[in-house]
């Protein structure tokens, strides 16, 4: 019997050498991007995972951009979200403000030095995945 007579069940599609090689080739895909992200975040004196919750807030729905969000977005418990935010708030790049209709719910915004490197990683971000977007689309196709 041979290997791709060996697959695994998959609901009613048997997974092959083939599918096993795109989703080997999409993990990896995916780790060189976000060895990419971690590294452009470190040049420019952010931790990974600053950069992620500057994201989080910036791309949060008008009202939306809370602790509770970015813990959600981040896959976080509450209490290191909220370590993260009060880092975040001590170099300058995040400020809490209390919402119109709840002065108890606290709404996060973006400093002006927060948009700024925000910005210029976002444009280095788009310009890796629009290089890496012919090897994902041909990898989703193998997986199809």
């Amino acid at each position: 019997m041979g290997r791709e007579e060996r697959g695994v069940k998959d609901g009613n599609k048997q997974l092959g050498d083939a599918d096993y090689a795109a989703l080997a080739a999409f993990r990896h895909a995916i780790r060189r991007f976000q060895a990419f992200s971690e590294a452009r975040a470190i040049e420019i004196g952010l931790t990974p995972q600053q950069h992620q919750a500057l994201l989080a807030i910036r791309g949060a729905a008008p009202g939306e951009a809370t602790v509770g969000h970015v813990a959600e977005r981040l896959i976080l418990k509450p209490h290191s979200a909220t370590g993260l935010v009060n880092r975040l708030e001590a170099l300058g790049l995040v400020a809490r403000e209390a919402a119109a209709g709840d002065r108890r719910r606290a709404l996060l915004r973006l400093t002006p030095k927060a948009y700024e490197l925000l910005g210029a990683l976002s444009a280095i971000h788009r310009e890796e995945i629009q290089r890496l977007r012919p090897l994902f689309a041909e990898i989703f196709d193998q997986l199809a």
